[in-house]
């Protein structure tokens, strides 16, 4: 099964330490270069798949402000999937720069006489 692009840059989030869902939200941005903007509702739907297929896991909470604030950290299962999707992403980019390179030559769009 393929990863969709959220979940693949979640999971990539919570590689180094469990963040609550702002911290995921500001960290997706940023490792996907601003190309995956998760809104709450649509991030917080995703935490509780996540959740419930195994990927992730609630590490603690915390009240701030009067509110409980959930820390997400990635589990072993959650782990071997985004391990499992990057040698997937690997495969298909080499099939592709293969056929480009057939194609077009060294310089991809350039194609040489």
């Amino acid at each position: 099964m393929t990863m969709q692009e959220p979940t693949f840059f979640i999971l990539t989030a919570l590689v180094r330490d469990p963040l609550h869902g702002y911290g995921i939200m500001q960290a997706v941005e940023q490792l996907s270069r601003g190309q995956v903007r998760l809104k709450a509702g649509t991030l917080y739907a995703a935490l509780d798949r996540l959740t419930a297929d195994g990927l992730i896991v609630v590490e603690r909470e915390e009240a701030v402000s009067g509110r409980l604030r959930r820390y997400y950290a990635l589990s072993d299962d959650g782990r071997a999937a985004l391990e499992s999707a990057v040698e997937r992403m690997r495969s298909n980019a080499k099939v592709a720069e293969t056929r480009l390179r057939e194609a077009f030559g060294f310089g991809f769009g350039v194609r040489y006489a």
